[in-house]
């Protein structure tokens, strides 16, 4: 009987030593294979992160190319350049227009002031009242507002807009403007020091207020 236990217990160690050798030769040939797998995995997703970088970088890249959608055709070059004349033209045909308004009623102001204030004042011949000092030379002035209007009408009465030439209505008066308006100009500061003295005597206030009143 011993021996036969002793053969029997043999046969098992030697059953338990070859699936140990079996299990650990199993492992040596699998682990291989599993880090091959799993490197050739990472290659997988390397190549495919690289591939979805590229199709990113072509997509933006197409978004951000100018792109050139016109359900109409360009307009040519000359029929834009026309139609810019044509706005350009109509623009300065206002500023013209608004230029001999706004002169016309310059005029109109000056004519007023000298027939309603200063023919009066000197009619009256007031005693300590300069009314020569008070207001300059503004009958010069008006003459050349009204020289000036007459000008600029001459070069826009009658005349076709692209032919009406204003810039030399204004060369041509240049130096009367100059020297006119110099004087005007240069006795502004005593005329208005001159107001404010008549202004604090209450007769010659008076005289203002009733010529104020013709004006109004």
């Amino acid at each position: 009987d011993s021996p036969g236990k002793e053969g029997t217990g043999g046969r098992k160690r030697n059953l338990t030593l070859l699936r140990n050798k079996l299990y650990m030769g199993q492992r040596r040939r699998t682990e291989p294979v599993v880090e091959s797998t799993t490197t050739a995995g990472d290659h997988g997703n390397l190549r495919r992160s690289q591939s979805d970088k590229t199709e990113y970088s072509q997509k933006l890249q197409e978004k951000m190319a100018p792109q050139v959608v016109s359900s109409t055709p360009a307009t040519p070059p000359q029929e834009g350049e026309e139609e810019a004349c044509r706005r350009m033209m109509a623009r300065r045909v206002k500023i013209i227009a608004e230029l001999l308004q706004t002169e016309k009623d310059y005029t109109s102001d000056l004519d007023l002031c000298i027939k309603e204030v200063i023919q009066p004042l000197r009619n009256k011949q007031i005693a300590h009242f300069d009314v020569d000092g008070l207001f300059s030379n503004i009958e010069l002035v008006h003459q050349l507002s009204a020289k000036l209007l007459s000008l600029l009408e001459e070069a826009t009465t009658d005349v076709e807009p692209p032919m009406q030439i204003i810039g030399e209505v204004f060369l041509q008066i240049k130096g009367p403007l100059e020297d006119t308006y110099k004087i005007y100009c240069y006795h502004h500061d005593d005329a208005h020091t001159m107001l404010e003295y008549y202004e604090k005597d209450e007769e010659l206030k008076q005289h203002l207020r009733d010529c104020v009143q013709s004006l109004k």
